[in-house]
């Protein structure tokens, strides 16, 4: 963990929910680390991602959307936000093309002002509005805040992604390696396949029953024949969700399960023996012991 490289910077990814920060930092790995829906408040935990380029190493922390917390949950998510601003090389806001400075950029700016810390703004999904409008965007920013540099992107399509790194770079400055070179992630095997469950959940369930739901593995073991046995536990908080998860006929619960294998799979490189079942847990997001368990915790 202390082999010398020659530069290495951490860099925290900050922004309101959906506004693509687990899309870019999937995107400037090359690999999924971080999972996406089109779901505000998709990422609960601080994932750090791992790019070595050059002899340089860059660790980013992709961070919980930060927006007004409504539960202990949301409360531990914002906290998570505001943490992974201190000590960093580097802080990169993520925001979307509108030419407004919202209240939760607005409160991410503050934070940056008082941890005094280097910060590039990235005007993110610039593919959905003309670019004559990003010069009101562009002006927007520049009076709220000095950032070192403005760059606008498209992380689903790729657009400008090299030319960020190109300026990310620029943070980097001699000292240890901080994860060994053939790492892209900080999160276990375990965890990951979790998170692609959860992930299923959110992209086949409405409205609030996805957000209250989490995910235990609770057998996570290989046979000789390289097959995994995964057995999962799904939490949610109402027993009307339960049946809404489960469905008709156990319908919903086995296309969860088919979508989150094949991405399991291809994730662990060999065939994965997935068992599902759903539990009720009545409002853990409000219970700390509960948090805890699940795997949020400092």
């Amino acid at each position: 963990m202390n082999e010398k490289i020659s530069r290495s910077a951490m860099i925290a990814i900050v922004g309101r929910p959906n506004v693509g920060k687990s899309t870019l930092t999937n995107a400037i790995v090359g690999e999924k680390v971080s999972i996406v829906t089109n779901k505000p408040q998709t990422t609960r935990n601080r994932i750090c991602a791992i790019l070595n380029r050059d002899g340089a190493q860059l660790v980013f922390m992709d961070t919980p959307g930060f927006h007004t917390p409504r539960s202990k949950l949301g409360d531990y998510m914002v906290k998570v936000v505001r943490e992974s601003m201190l000590g960093v090389d580097a802080v990169m806001l993520l925001v979307e093309p509108i030419a407004n400075v919202g209240k939760q950029e607005q409160a991410l700016i503050e934070r940056i002002k008082e941890e005094r810390v280097s910060a590039v703004l990235v005007i993110n999904k610039i593919d959905t509005v003309p670019k004559e409008e990003l010069l009101a965007v562009i002006k927007a920013y520049s009076e709220a805040f000095e950032f070192d540099e403005i760059v606008p992107i498209s992380a689903k399509k790729g657009d400008g992604v090299a030319r960020l790194l190109d300026v990310l770079f620029k943070y980097a400055v001699e000292g240890p390696r901080m994860f060994p070179e053939d790492m892209v992630t900080d999160q276990p095997e375990k965890q990951i396949c979790a998170e692609i469950i959860r992930e299923k959940l959110l992209l086949c369930l409405d409205k609030e029953v996805p957000h209250g739901t989490a995910v235990e593995i609770t057998k996570f073991s290989e046979r000789e024949s390289e097959i995994i046995d995964l057995d999962v536990t799904i939490y949610c908080e109402k027993p009307a969700h339960k049946g809404i998860i489960i469905g008709k006929n156990g319908e919903m619960l086995k296309r969860i399960g088919e979508l989150a294998r094949r991405d399991i799979e291809a994730f662990m490189g060999t065939k994965v023996f997935l068992q599902t079942w759903v539990k009720v847990k009545e409002n853990w997001r409000d219970s700390n012991a509960q948090i805890r368990n699940f795997g949020y915790e400092d």
